[in-house]
């Protein structure tokens, strides 16, 4: 009896692997952003992150949440984040509604206000996989990615001075950004 059990449980896993296999190799899984996600996919990333987090020490940020730590956080946050997560004000850019899962767009409302500066500057440091959000070590100081991580903390009440920094430049007309092109001359 007792190995008819074994026996059928090793089976059942055996059964398991072999269709999540099949799932992927037979191309069943969703690869494009605009596909339907997976089942249990974002209940189990969600799970999966928060249990990891929780493991994680808890510092406190090594900058105040004051304008001048503000004004420098949306300077970084402008050149290496707005594209992705958005500007004040500002409608959500094509990289943006392309990505899948969606970032939040972190002055919408929507973001990370109610999480404490320590997870976001956990996740700017080192990204989150599967989701597009790429990690910054290396890329940013220390220092600036806590000022990022305490305004994206505060953005429901940023400043006017905050603000309009984050509105500066927010926009580059396209004649701007491409430059002219001239066409190749035809090949004989």
């Amino acid at each position: 009896m007792f190995k008819g059990l074994i026996l059928g449980i090793l089976l059942a896993v055996l059964l398991i692997a072999g269709g999540v296999y099949y799932y992927f190799s037979s191309g069943m899984a969703p690869v494009a952003t605009s596909s339907a996600p997976m089942p249990f996919e974002k209940k189990l990333a969600k799970m999966g992150q928060n249990s990891y987090l929780n493991k994680l020490p808890h510092p406190e940020p090594q900058v105040p949440a004051d304008d001048p730590n503000m004004l420098s956080g949306a300077k970084v946050y402008k050149e290496n984040c707005a594209v992705c997560h958005g500007l004040p004000g500002a409608p959500k850019t094509a990289v943006a509604q392309g990505m899948y899962p969606a970032p939040p767009q972190l002055f919408h409302g929507v973001g990370v206000t109610d999480d404490d500066a320590w997870e976001s500057y956990w996740k700017v440091e080192n990204g989150i996989r599967m989701t597009g959000m790429p990690g910054f070590k290396g890329q940013l100081t220390e220092p600036q990615i806590w000022q990022v991580s305490v305004l994206v903390k505060n953005a429901d009440k940023i400043s006017a001075a905050v603000r309009t920094e984050l509105a500066a430049g927010a926009t580059t007309p396209m004649s701007m950004a491409m430059p002219d092109s001239t066409p190749a001359p035809a090949k004989k």
